[in-house]
């Protein structure tokens, strides 16, 4: 893997987890660098880079979520996302994420190409979000 993809993979983590970047310069960032998605898996607490040609990159999360609950909830895991695309300045994605796990959330996978996140329990209900046009 090429050092300068792994340093692009690993400043986009941290802003992330800094609140320094919103969602939409983070994925410009991975697209230009050629990333074609991510996946975050808050029960192995690690978020994994993937290129188009099989190649990834595994990280661990920075903060730990929680165990995500038993029962998954899409209108709670929508109304976090809802809350993470609002500008809010009380936002943070550590708050999202402890959100969302509280609601069932067991990680979520970014498409690229598919223009859209699909956020997932541990019994596979999901919740698929349609990046904004």
């Amino acid at each position: 893997m090429d050092a300068a993809l792994a340093a692009v993979a690993q400043q986009c983590l941290a802003a992330t987890h800094a609140g320094s970047l919103g969602f939409a310069a983070i994925v410009g960032m991975l697209i230009e660098a050629g990333f074609e998605g991510y996946a975050v898996d808050y029960r192995r607490g690690a978020q994994t880079f993937y290129l188009p040609d099989g190649q990834w990159l595994d990280f661990p999360l920075p903060d730990q979520a929680g165990l995500a609950a038993a029962a998954f909830d899409a209108a709670a895991v929508e109304a976090q996302i809802r809350w993470a695309q609002s500008g809010d300045p009380a936002y943070s994605y550590q708050a999202f994420s402890r959100h969302a796990t509280a609601a069932g959330c067991a990680g979520y996978l970014v498409s690229f190409p598919g223009r859209r996140v699909v956020y997932y329990g541990r019994t596979s209900e999901v919740h698929i979000e349609l990046f904004p046009q």
